[in-house]
């Protein structure tokens, strides 16, 4: 693309040399790591480094033009914008062409389920012979082709280039997990999204947001930039929890029409009639004064409304309702969501994601609706994140388990014991276990574990790592749970 193209659709407040109207732009980057030759080379303030000060490394390496919004001294042309991260927003969807106007594009916001309601969504879509694409915690997925990923929702420039790669490769829908940290940091800005999904929200990311009412309005940007117009061709839907009050005040928030879900409040798409036992849960969907018989493999109330959430966008999304259900039917579960770890055990060891307050109080309910024994609750609490949810997280686990054990999850740059100490501040000692070795932690729920219990490893889920200082070590809570359980064997 020429230079004079890509930049075009800039509001330029100056240039420092003239652009030559021959000049080329191969890439679009803001990683001096990524620079080729004819790279432009977009100058981001980020939290570790300030891309203007590596402008000079980018033309080293062979960058030819360099957008910025900070005065810098470089032999080649200089565009200056106000605002480099829109800017950067902007370059990416006219570098790749608007790819996300060629799909359809789900984005899920929320506290807890994203992950879920993504995948449930995929496989719908899967189902339906389509060739799909997932962005998310996990992972970008393009066909059957998986990519790592860094954030939760990647950069504006790694979005629209994979927006792109999805295209190409033959995806006709994308379902997306969009963070409040995206949508606060304009990572999905330019993002023509179709439908926007609302799980939920209770506390978490505090110490990025500082206030539940930040928090909110973040999640709220997805439904508040998803459109002003009623094109017939391509209708916008929010899918909406109305069991959540934050997910009826969005509804005023949007310009685009809306589907609700819920369960214990009147919704369009509503679930009553929960059974939960420990080979899953059924409940009657009541959608337009029909009623449908659900069953599915997957375990809770919190699972129910994360159906209940995919149902909706993929009825949205023009898919019939009978068809949707048959997809729900099937699905077993995400990775590190309730996952089931089998092994040669006589009581049951569930991995799960949960590292909110709400999100393990969802865990904790769901397995003492069907537990036979015991309930031990294996968690603990990141480092330098939210510490205001670290007594909370402590409560949840110490009232609905029958035990508590307290233990490392990513300290990162703190001390683990510090972590704990501020976790059990409010709980009286010698009622809990305090163990800072994750893996010791694991052991000793499984050594103690009888007949008939459930053991809930809280936290990590999917990830097969733990964060120490700033290096990642590996460490899968599915893998430790098995090699405690052999470890028991052995000792018998």
């Amino acid at each position: 693309m020429k230079a004079t193209e890509l930049i075009a659709p800039l509001i330029v407040k100056s240039t420092s040399l003239p652009i030559p109207q021959e000049l080329t732009i191969s890439k679009v980057t803001q990683d001096t790591r990524e620079i080729e030759p004819d790279s432009a080379f977009i100058c981001i303030a980020g939290a570790i480094r300030n891309g203007h000060d590596l402008a000079g490394e980018a033309v080293e390496k062979g960058a030819v033009l360099v957008i910025a919004s900070e005065k810098i001294e470089v032999a080649i042309p200089v565009v200056y914008v106000s605002n480099t991260e829109k800017a950067m927003a902007v370059l990416a969807s006219h570098f790749y062409q608007q790819p996300s106007q060629e799909l359809r594009v789900i984005g899920v916001t929320g506290t807890n389920g994203k992950t879920t309601v993504t995948h449930l969504l995929d496989q719908i879509f899967r189902d339906h012979q389509e060739t799909t694409g997932v962005i998310g915690t996990m992972y970008r997925r393009i066909g059957d082709k998986i990519h790592e990923t860094k954030n939760t929702t990647p950069d504006s420039l790694t979005l629209q280039k994979t927006l792109r790669e999805m295209k190409k490769a033959g995806v006709t829908t994308c379902s997306m997990e969009v963070s409040s940290h995206a949508l606060v940091q304009g990572r999905v800005w330019g993002t023509d999204f179709d439908i926007a999904v609302f799980t939920n929200l209770s506390q978490d990311h505090l110490e990025y947001h500082h206030t539940m009412e930040e928090y909110a309005h973040a999640k709220e940007l997805l439904f508040s930039q998803l459109g002003n117009g009623y094109q017939a061709e391509e209708p916008k839907y929010a899918v909406l929890n109305f069991d959540d009050p934050v997910g009826r005040s969005y509804q005023n928030k949007t310009a685009a029409q809306v589907y609700s879900y819920g369960i214990d409040q009147p919704a369009d798409f509503r679930a009553s009639d929960l059974k939960i036992t420990n080979k899953g849960t059924s409940f009657t969907l009541v959608f337009k004064e029909e009623e449908y018989p659900v069953q599915m493999k997957m375990i809770g109330k919190f699972n129910v409304s994360n159906s209940l959430a995919a149902i909706a966008a993929a009825y949205a999304s023009g898919l019939a309702l009978p068809s949707i259900l048959t997809s729900i039917a099937k699905i077993e579960g995400v990775r590190g969501r309730f996952e089931v770890v089998q092994g040669e055990q006589d009581f049951a060891i569930i991995v799960d994601y949960a590292h909110t307050p709400d999100g393990l109080l969802n865990v904790l309910n769901a397995v003492n609706e069907i537990k036979e024994g015991e309930v031990y609750c294996v968690v603990g609490c990141g480092g330098d994140r939210d510490r205001t949810k670290r007594p909370i997280m402590a409560d949840v686990a110490y009232t609905h388990a029958d035990h508590a054990i307290f233990t490392s999850d990513n300290p990162r740059t703190e001390d683990p014991q510090a972590i704990l100490n501020e976790m059990v501040v409010d709980l009286e000692e010698g009622t809990y276990q305090m163990i800072p070795d994750r893996r010791v932690a694991i052991q000793t729920a499984v050594e103690q574990a009888t007949s008939k219990d459930i053991i809930i490893i809280a936290g990590k889920g999917h990830e097969d790592y733990q964060i120490i200082g700033t290096e990642k070590h590996h460490f899968d809570d599915v893998e430790e749970a098995r090699q405690a359980v052999k470890l028991k064997n052995k000792e018998f």
